[in-house]
């Protein structure tokens, strides 16, 4: 195989995050206080993550799912209005997203190049890689994998495919991604009848009246088939039910045919991209163990939010290095407990609010969750609670700030 390089290309061993622990999420109670957490959402830089999960995890994780930057230099920003017409971006209140910013293309392979050789590392001997990215780096990534994973370990090259307007007057619409698909080995889990859909009407046309149809071979057309490798999956800007505001947020459909292809209940599934964790989200919804990873607090606290109405109980750690930064106090948040209710009052826009009924001072125990409405941007401003000790909340606001206040 010829080699690819570029100005700077090195391969250095990082350094490992302590990550500490910070909370324990049991989504509406289920679970407290004694099962054992299914996944793990952690807030720091993913090279240095994995660098730390390495010695746990070498060999074990079934199925990684990676959505980097795409090298387009935009600075990506996160809509925090609730209720807002979708139709009318002028009016949208927006906070910072993400950088996808570079000083040059060399910078971006090698950020590229020593994540991919931590994840290969990370991938169990049967597990699978998917790498989502776009025409800005796609060919440069697929060079990367092939001296990675070796170029036999290559699987497929999918194109997802979407609609949307687009400015472009010069050339065709650019409307689709590219999901790099590599195996660790040739022995990797691939769930075909996990993943069959129903067969067109015009195919079923096709058969139904000629029994020359498909040049002798008759297609078992109740169990439908495999799909190809051209996926059609509507953006997350058209599906009011999903989106959360995060930026380049992709459709759960799209990561529940990967999930389901290329792992099984119980299997680790991790994504160190970690954005609004739709990838764990569909993990837990089909039963499977998670590790989410991000350097953003925006994006833990979107994962976290949508994590809570699930049925997995979560750990939250984050990167030492990384300023926790909560107010513990704020005049503008009242508490009021009545029997086995908790209530809020407070003129701050609160995103997400979480209690835990005894407070222990060191790890938080959330028992009792509640977040802001998608649609409606209503959010419920008393829970039910059963007081087992000193009591301690925890407020996340639409702007990202943290509040913690204990009674």
């Amino acid at each position: 195989m010829p080699t690819f390089n570029w100005t700077g290309k090195h391969l250095a061993a990082p350094q490992p995050a302590t990550v500490i622990q910070d909370s324990i999420t049991y989504p509406k109670g289920r679970g407290y206080p004694k099962s054992r957490p299914d996944g793990r959402v952690i807030l720091g830089d993913n090279l240095n993550v994995m660098a730390a999960l390495l010695p746990e995890y070498e060999n074990k994780i079934n199925l990684i799912y990676a959505d980097p930057p795409f090298f387009t230099n935009r600075k990506f920003s996160a809509r925090i209005g609730k209720g807002e017409d979708s139709r009318k971006p002028s009016k949208w209140k927006l906070a910072e997203g993400y950088h996808d910013s570079w000083n040059t293309l060399d910078d971006y392979l090698q950020f590229l190049y020593e994540r991919l050789l931590l994840m290969w590392k990370l991938l169990a001997p049967t597990g699978t890689l998917y790498l989502h990215l776009d025409w800005h780096a796609d060919a440069y990534a697929r060079l990367i994998l092939d001296e990675i994973f070796g170029a036999e370990n290559f699987i497929n090259e999918i194109i997802w495919a979407y609609h949307g307007p687009s400015p472009i007057r010069t050339a065709f619409n650019r409307k689709h991604d590219t999901i790099l698909m590599y195996a660790k080995s040739k022995n990797y889990v691939f769930n075909a009848d996990e993943v069959r859909e129903p067969y067109s009407q015009s195919t079923l046309t096709t058969f139904k009246s000629s029994p020359k149809a498909g040049f002798g071979k008759v297609p078992d057309l109740e169990r439908g088939k495999v799909p190809e490798d051209w996926w059609y999956f509507p953006v997350v800007a058209r599906l009011h039910s999903e989106r959360t505001g995060y930026p380049t947020q992709k459709p759960e459909a799209l990561l529940e045919r990967i999930i389901l292809a290329s792992s099984n209940k119980n299997d680790l599934v991790a994504d160190f991209f970690s954005g609004s964790g739709t990838t764990s989200l569909v993990a837990a919804k089909h039963g499977r163990k998670f590790i989410a990873c991000d350097e953003s607090m925006r994006a833990v606290q979107t994962l976290r939010a949508r994590l809570s109405e699930t049925k997995s109980v979560f750990t939250f750690e984050r990167d030492l290095a990384i300023k926790n930064e909560v107010a513990n106090k704020s005049k503008k948040i009242k508490i009021k407990i009545v029997d086995d209710r908790i209530q809020i009052q407070t003129s701050l826009h609160v995103d997400f609010w979480e209690v835990d009924s005894a407070w222990d001072g060191k790890i938080f125990k959330s028992i009792a969750q509640a977040q802001r409405h998608g649609r409606s941007g209503e959010i419920p401003m008393e829970l039910k609670i059963k007081i087992g000790g000193k009591v301690c909340i925890r407020l996340i606001t639409v702007e990202g700030k943290q509040f913690q206040l204990h009674i």
